[in-house]
């Protein structure tokens, strides 16, 4: 079960694809968790994109509990877990949180290639009809 509307994940990802679409400078890799060095200096040009502040908001918005499972579904998306792993990828969701604390879930995830693809892969992996 899923602790995230499923909707609220699309609207997360139709916001992260309208960012990602821009002409932006995505780090190369995905960023490591706390952010590396190139993420944030990816992130700290995007501050003033208004694409970028509402994806940022579209995050923030959740409760801490709600942005740990979107970054276990976009790990789960990516391919980092498996579903057999859901709770280990939550776990460690939690952990990289409580590890980084001044780094956002939602810098992180916005520094992450293919956001989108990721987020509606880990739904569909759940079970969800994504379109």
């Amino acid at each position: 079960m899923l602790d995230l509307n499923p909707d609220t994940v699309t609207h997360i990802a139709d916001k992260a694809r309208e960012f990602q679409t821009e002409e932006i400078s995505l780090p190369q890799e995905p960023p490591s968790m706390p952010l590396d060095d190139q993420a944030i200096e990816s992130v700290a040009e995007w501050k003033g994109d208004p694409a970028f502040l509402e994806l940022n908001v579209a995050i923030e918005d959740l409760e801490p509990d709600q942005q740990v499972t979107l970054v276990a579904l976009m790990w789960l998306g990516r391919g980092d877990y498996e579903m057999d792993e859901w709770q280990d990828a939550l776990e460690y969701a939690e952990q990289a949180r409580d590890d980084t604390g001044a780094v956002s879930s939602a810098d992180y995830l916005a520094a992450t290639p293919l956001l989108a693809d990721y987020l509606l892969e880990g739904l569909s992996k759940h079970g969800y009809e994504v379109g």
